[in-house]
This record gives C-alpha cells, structure tokens and sequence, in this order.
C-alpha cells in the first residue's frame, strides 16, 4: 500500500500515435511537457514525434536490453518526488512493448501510476475486423520459429475466444501457412496492416484467401501486421442428467458412471456428483 507520508512522484504510463501523428491526445501532450523525464524505447524515434508538439522534456532510452538496470534509477526518481512518464515507440506501452519491470516495482514502493490512455494497435484492429469483440484474446508475437508456432497455434484450437496476434513484416506468410496448417483453411480471420499509417489494409477472409492476398502482392508483405483469428466453434454441453437418468434406472451406480463418463467425456467426479442427486 502506498505511504501517505512520502512525496513520492507519479509514473504515467502514456500511449502514443502508431504512425499518425494527430493521433497525439491532449493529455498525452500536457503529460509529456510536465513530467521531469521521459522513459522512451527508442530516443530517436521519440524524439521526432515529441519535436512535432514542442515538448522538450528530457529523454531517457528505456529498452528491453536496458530496463532492468534503469528500473532502479527511474524509481529513485520518483521516490524522490520527481515524475516520469513511460512512453514505447508506438501505442500504449507494455502491450508487447517493454515496461513491466518498472510498472511492477513502482507498485512495490507505492508510487501512484497514472495511465494515458489512446492508440493500441491490437484493439483499433478488433474494433474494424468484423469478428467478434464480446470476449477476445491478446497473444502477442507468436514464435519466430516454425515448430514453436505450430505448438502455440496448436495449444489453441481449442479457443473459443477471438485471438489477437501481431507479426513481422519478415514473418507474415509463414505465419499464414502455419495457422492454417493447425485452424484450417476456412477459419475465419481477419488482417490489418499498418493501422492509421497511409497504406493501412484491413481485410477479413478465410485464412486461405488471406494468404492468397499477402502472398500475392509484395506490397502487402510490408510493415507492421495484426492478425485476429475467429474463435474455436463451442460446443454443446451434453445434457448429462438427460443421459445418467435411463442409466441409473438400468445400471448399478459404479456402471452408470462408468457409462456416463465414456458417453459425455466429463469427468468422472463430475458425473460421479450427478449421478449422486439420482440416488439421494
């Protein structure tokens, strides 16, 4: 819990453009010209955008090869009643970006953390993808290597929510062909490519013809993708007591489970407790 006798400084997390810049929020911009320093994935990159809005905050790069070590640092900060704020190169921080480190051990020491929200790519392509939105699933860059994509795509056939996955530019068509491999062909699917940049693509097919469009069009394999996948169909839950009822009229209690269990695939302290209420 925080210690209401400490001055501790804010961490704000603040999501950024993805490649429009006048995708920049108000608050964004008022947060990053207060802060006393901002953590950025790339200097560089920031640099640009911040330029553009005339914030002339001072920058520190935090990375995935450095921020372990800068966690300390940025947090003494903040203990010591200075502010930064937490930007990545592109959308709201942490979602397949670097940060965890410091949002966790800023909870450690109490220190307030305030999000900015705006731009995420995974959420701007399920809210145009024409799949379902009710219950969805984020799972990031799948493996860059074949055999470990299969495994994960494999792990969820079973998924019944919309997944979420991003990609590289270098990987996409491999990708492509692996889920279909594991999903099928006719799995419903949908792509977007380089969201509110100016050759944005968002398309919604069977994976085939998903396939077919990228690997047709050189053009279509560049930049920066999320693919969403529609869920696994759920089926039906079978109507146990329906089932254990004629079983139980017919059968010692060990035979109607037994039955039961084979028939349904439930299991067997499932049925076990069903089939209990008949004989009570």
């Amino acid at each position: 819990m925080p210690d209401s006798t400490r001055k501790a400084g804010t961490l704000f997390v603040v999501a950024t453009p993805m490649g429009n810049l006048t995708d920049m929020t108000f608050r964004a911009v008022s947060t990053l010209s207060g802060v006393d320093l901002i953590a950025a994935e790339d200097t560089r990159h920031s640099r640009h955008l911040l330029t553009n809005y005339s914030i002339s905050t001072p920058l520190l790069a935090y990375h995935e090869h450095n921020e372990r070590q800068q966690t300390g640092k940025l947090v003494d900060m903040m203990l010591a009643g200075k502010s930064v704020a937490l930007i990545s190169d592109a959308g709201t921080p942490l979602v397949s970006d670097p940060g965890f480190p410091l949002i966790r051990a800023a909870h450690a020491e109490g220190i307030r953390i305030v999000p900015i929200p705006g731009c995420c790519a995974a959420i701007a392509a399920l809210s145009a993808s024409g799949l379902p939105v009710e219950r969805f699933v984020f799972e990031g860059f799948p493996p860059a290597r074949s055999a470990g994509r299969l495994r994960k795509f494999e792990s969820l056939l079973g998924e019944s929510r919309t997944m979420i996955f991003y990609e590289s530019s270098h990987r996409i068509t491999a990708s492509l062909s692996d889920m279909i491999q594991v999903f099928g062909p006719d799995r419903q699917a949908a792509l977007a490519r380089e969201i509110t940049k100016q050759f944005e693509t968002i398309v919604k097919a069977e994976l085939s013809r998903l396939l077919e469009f990228i690997a047709g069009d050189a053009n279509q394999q560049k930049g920066e993708f999320v693919i969403l996948l529609h869920g696994a169909e759920e089926k039906k839950r079978d109507d146990l007591a329906g089932i254990l009822g004629p079983l139980m009229g017919a059968l010692s209690l060990k035979q109607a489970v037994a039955l039961a269990v084979e028939i349904t695939g439930r299991p067997r302290n499932e049925v076990y407790a069903e089939a209990l209420k008949f004989k009570g």
